[in-house]
């Protein structure tokens, strides 16, 4: 179904905060442990703290950075597990690829959260409650969870998501920030801990409402030179852009199979999509990349990657799909059972067009290439990444 056209003025910023991450992915291995308190980190035995809990613990009053020998006294049916970082680094990996799909301004803050900024454009002009929709959606569907705040500003969507967990959407207009934000208390606002909080409190500072009233002198002498700051983020000002982040090393997605595929046809028609996400992530981007990178995991866990250098940097699909075929060659024998197949595309640069009295034809079919692709993309922007596609790849494709 398409977006619907906009009504949304201004700046739009989406907050997306996975719920209970570490424990939610623990569910996510262990069915037979939904639904029951989980606490990741630390041990029964009291040893450690609590790096996660699920809802279920957090309704015992378990918390994240809690003694674990405290947890243990307040759960004492939960179940344990131990932290699995390269398991949570995939999920995440996963996530953020959504989220670089429905907008090019990600800034990832943490392995489970980050901001996006999808003001509408008249290239892009998607409502941003339905983009939050979308990736709520693409998260449910991987067994997850998420809560979204949207916004015109990062202060209100940071706060707006973390108003209705778990799985909840706080939307707040342009011009609703101080309504919204007056009644919380000080704390909500990020930056303010407890210690803030307690001298705010003896000059009867309680509620964001308040400290927005503070004028700029007073709240630099009770608050320090941030003070300022903190009185216009609690009234909803923030002008902070989305950052993309320093350095992108490389563009890559990844695909994990609720069964394992070992089927040519299946296991390069997933190729084929990777490939074209990941040069649609480019493009949004600006980037474009030379050296290319498959990866696949196989049923016992194997994992091998296999990666290739091209002559010239690109971001169009056609240039892409041919090598990354050769790559699956290498990695994975046909009837092998994979679980995972990743695609990825790094060595970024400036793409070249090798125009000479006998190269007119070839040069021309590339700017032909192009021009179909940034069509294909403009229908995707108005209407969603999966509005339109290539067909699959067949079989003798990836035949020896």
């Amino acid at each position: 179904m398409a977006d619907a056209i906009s009504t949304w003025r201004g700046r739009a910023i989406l907050h997306v905060d996975m719920d209970a991450f570490f424990a939610a992915i623990e569910q996510l291995d262990h069915p037979e442990w939904r639904g029951r308190p989980v606490i990741v980190g630390g041990s029964p035995e009291g040893r450690g703290v609590v790096s996660t809990a699920s809802y279920e613990a957090r309704a015992a009053g378990v918390r994240s950075a809690l003694p674990a020998v405290q947890a243990a006294r307040l759960c004492p049916d939960a179940v344990w597990a131990r932290p699995r970082f390269e398991r949570y680094r995939e999920i995440s990996d996963a996530v953020m690829a959504i989220l670089d799909e429905i907008s090019p301004y990600v800034e990832p803050v943490s392995i489970d959260e980050a901001y996006l900024d999808v003001t509408p454009t008249e290239r892009r002009s998607s409502d941003p409650v339905d983009l939050a929709r979308r990736i709520m959606a693409r998260v449910d569907a991987m067994g997850l969870s998420c809560s979204t705040g949207v916004a015109s500003s990062k202060t209100v969507a940071k706060i707006a998501s973390d108003h209705e967990k778990p799985h909840g959407m706080t939307v707040v207009r342009p011009g609703e920030e101080g309504a919204f934000l007056a009644p919380l208390p000080v704390r909500m606002l990020p930056g303010i801990g407890g210690t803030t909080a307690g001298r705010l409190r003896g000059v009867g500072v309680r509620t964001l409402g308040e400290l927005a009233d503070l004028d700029p002198r007073s709240a630099e002498s009770l608050l320090g030179s941030g003070g300022p700051t903190l009185v216009a983020r609690a009234a909803g000002i923030d002008d902070r852009p989305v950052g993309m982040g320093v350095g992108v090393k490389s563009v890559s997605h990844e695909h994990t199979f609720a069964h394992d595929i070992r089927e040519q046809r299946e296991v390069a028609a997933a190729l084929g999509d990777l490939v074209a996400r990941v040069a649609l992530r480019l493009r949004r981007k600006g980037l474009t990349g030379r050296t290319l990178t498959v990866k696949v995991r196989y049923a016992d866990f194997t994992t091998k990657t296999a990666s290739i250098t091209l002559a010239v940097p690109t971001d169009l699909d056609s240039d892409l799909l041919e090598p990354a075929l050769g790559l699956l060659r290498r990695a994975w024998s046909p009837g092998a059972g994979l679980r995972l197949i990743g695609f990825g595309v790094s060595g970024f640069g400036q793409p070249e067009e090798q125009m000479g009295l006998f190269d007119e034809t070839p040069a021309e079919a590339r700017r032909h290439a192009r021009a179909l692709i940034e069509s294909i993309d403009a229908v995707r922007e108005r209407f969603g990444d999966d509005a339109i596609g290539f067909g699959h790849v067949e079989q003798d494709d990836v035949e020896e």
